[in-house]
């Protein structure tokens, strides 16, 4: 319990310094790489002081000159300093819209060039995917968590249709990433914090010119058996 206060209360303060810091270097960095570095030092922070080892397998896979989608699993709010702190390339999220009206930290987000999704406005939603689809055509990643919430098990939930119509329209390969070990860190529902080493695996990249609005529901099921198949038994369908 005494870790689980520390981590609350770094987090807390952390966000609030390294946001500030991040919105101080956007003001020079248009582009929001170097927003994303600083976030990058607030996620590593995080895991540190949680106890929290990554292994990352497949780097491989990862073009940083070409831009692509990358689709994870979502399992624990420590999917995102996991995923944040090492996948190691520039890419922006697409989050929910709850995210950024945290005071400074959303407005760091923002101004790292990261996209708020609001799920309750279909209209919005898709403005924000028109908008995240132009992102990457000017060459920037992005990274989805495509059953739009965290699962309380080890179960992948269904995904969401939007990350598919974007990565369609894109034209850009998907890249399926799957995080082992957030959930027993910290699952769905507790503030308990129990330090566990996790793995990042990052597969293939898929082809979505391949596909079309029509038939990206195979897209879709193809990259949901990707992360199941990849787990090592470990995730269930």
């Amino acid at each position: 319990m005494a870790r689980s206060f520390l981590v609350i209360g770094w987090t807390v303060l952390s966000s609030f310094f390294l946001g500030i810091i991040a919105l101080a270097v956007s003001l020079t960095d248009k582009t929001g790489n170097s927003s994303h570095k600083v976030a990058q030092i607030w996620a590593r922070s995080i895991l540190r002081v949680s106890g929290v080892g990554v292994s990352v397998r497949g780097r491989r896979h990862i073009d940083p000159e070409r831009p692509m989608i990358y689709m994870s699993n979502h399992q624990s709010l420590f999917d995102i300093p996991v995923l944040l702190g090492h996948l190691p390339v520039q890419f922006r999220w697409l989050a929910k819209a709850e995210l950024f009206r945290i005071p400074i930290f959303g407005h760091a987000m923002r101004r790292a060039g990261y996209i708020s999704i609001d799920r309750t406005d279909r209209k919005s939603a898709f403005e924000s995917l028109a908008r995240a689809a132009g992102m990457i055509r000017d060459g920037v990643s992005v990274l989805i968590f495509p059953e739009g919430t965290r699962s309380r098990s080890n179960t992948v939930r269904p995904f969401k249709k939007g990350g598919f119509v974007l990565a369609v329209d894109s034209g850009v390969p998907v890249a399926p990433v799957i995080t082992l070990g957030p959930h027993e860190i910290m699952p769905k529902g507790q503030l308990i914090i129990t330090p566990k080493d996790v793995t990042v695996e990052i597969r293939p990249p898929i082809d979505a010119g391949q596909y079309s609005r029509k038939t990206k529901d195979r897209l879709l099921e193809r990259v949901r058996r990707e992360i199941i198949a990849a787990s090592d038994g470990r995730l269930e369908g």
